[in-house]
């Protein structure tokens, strides 16, 4: 499959995701995006048209903690970082939105650590 029919196939399902898929004030939306390097999550409010909370393996407070990590792991531990950060600013639940990426690997690892950081979806 090229490289172009692949972007457009997670773009046909991110849209079709995002039809029924949405994040309010009291439950904001966390949603993912990976590329080939780096994880990023965010915890966005639709309403508001604004991100809450944004936590990435490119962010330089867990660049000491992910030093020889898989990626997995590293997304695992940016879901335990995104929770963290969430309950600081009184979220506890949301609404995943995987964006398109199959629920496997990087993107079910970062589920499980929000989980486990105490957000509830």
């Amino acid at each position: 499959m090229a490289t172009q029919d692949k972007i457009e196939s997670r773009d046909r399902r991110r849209r079709r995701i995002r039809k029924r898929v949405e994040g309010d004030s009291s439950r904001p939306r966390l949603t993912v995006f990976r590329s080939n390097k780096h994880i990023y999550a965010q915890v966005i409010d639709d309403i508001a048209n604004r991100a809450l909370v944004a936590v990435s393996t490119a962010t330089k407070a867990l660049a000491s903690e992910l030093q020889g990590q898989k990626k997995s792991d590293a997304a695992k531990l940016v879901g335990i970082a995104i929770a963290k950060a969430c309950t600081e600013k009184g979220i506890m639940q949301v609404v995943f939105d995987r964006n398109g990426y199959a629920y496997h690997g990087r993107v079910s690892a970062l589920a499980e650590g929000a989980r486990e950081g105490g957000l509830e979806f």
